[in-house]
């Protein structure tokens, strides 16, 4: 029998996939990138920009031993930024006329999709309070205030600074994966249809829990992907985003049922 949720609306019903299904959601990625290539730019450089402005802070700030795991965090909060390519790969999907204006009144309108920002944004700040936990746990003074080639000769050399690492990376994986869980298909969601964001995050998870091993599979390509654009100095999300965002949109499509009537 299918639920409700605290709107009193029948929850969405969640589909199973498969991983023929994330090439193919990347490939319509692709093309819906191709067939309106300017929303793309514009996220992706926005993106970039503030990635490079980040990292610019820090190093003006000498916080350099940041870097990483702000650049790490910067990847949990992508989905939110490219909210605006969900809509566009909807409206590519209908057959909906695109214009700058309507996609812009329609990421203004969804009042949940600010919900979902905040609670990705409540995990960054998590992210980074551990971080900066662990550094003064494993690290004390000698991995704050230095030079990033100084954090890492420390972090590789010392066996403080390989527990730091390991620890860390663990934790992260953890709120990762977490966080992956509750947004992977509650942004698509929020955007779409009217439904609150808790909802949209419990379908998100039900999605994930349905089909473990496309979405583990869809996880490792994003990780991957952004970790090659932080290699770039950011510049790589440029195109990067755009693929990953329009993909998003049509896994969502595959894994969740369409709306009733």
């Amino acid at each position: 029998m299918q639920t409700q949720s605290i709107s009193g609306k029948a929850d969405p019903v969640v589909l199973k996939i498969n991983t023929a299904d994330i090439g193919e959601a990347l490939a319509e990625g692709v093309r819906d990138f191709q067939r309106a290539p300017a929303y793309g730019i514009l996220t992706g450089a926005v993106c970039a920009l503030v990635g490079i402005g980040l990292i610019l802070t820090l190093e003006i700030a000498g916080m350099q031993y940041l870097s990483y795991p702000l650049v790490a965090g910067f990847a949990l909060v992508c989905p939110f930024l490219a909210a605006a390519l969900y809509e566009v790969s909807r409206r590519l999907e209908e057959k909906e006329p695109i214009s700058a204006g309507a996609v812009w009144r329609r990421v203004k309108s969804r009042s949940e999709l600010r919900w979902v920002g905040f609670a990705t944004v409540f995990v960054l700040i998590i992210w980074l309070y551990q971080v900066w936990l662990l550094m003064a746990l494993f690290l004390g003074d000698s991995g704050m205030g230095v030079s990033i080639g100084e954090f890492i000769n420390t972090v590789i050399t010392t066996n403080e600074g390989q527990m730091f690492f390991l620890v860390g990376n663990v934790v992260g994986a953890i709120l990762a994966a977490i966080l992956f869980s509750l947004t992977v298909v509650s942004f698509p969601l929020v955007m779409d249809r009217d439904v609150d964001f808790v909802t949209a995050m419990i379908t998100s998870m039900r999605a994930v829990g349905t089909n473990p091993g496309p979405m583990f599979i869809w996880a490792i390509i994003i990780v991957a992907w952004l970790a090659v654009s932080a290699m770039t100095f950011f510049l790589g999300l440029i195109v990067v985003l755009p693929i990953l965002g329009h993909a998003t949109w049509h896994i969502y499509s595959r894994v969740v049922a369409p709306e009733a009537g």
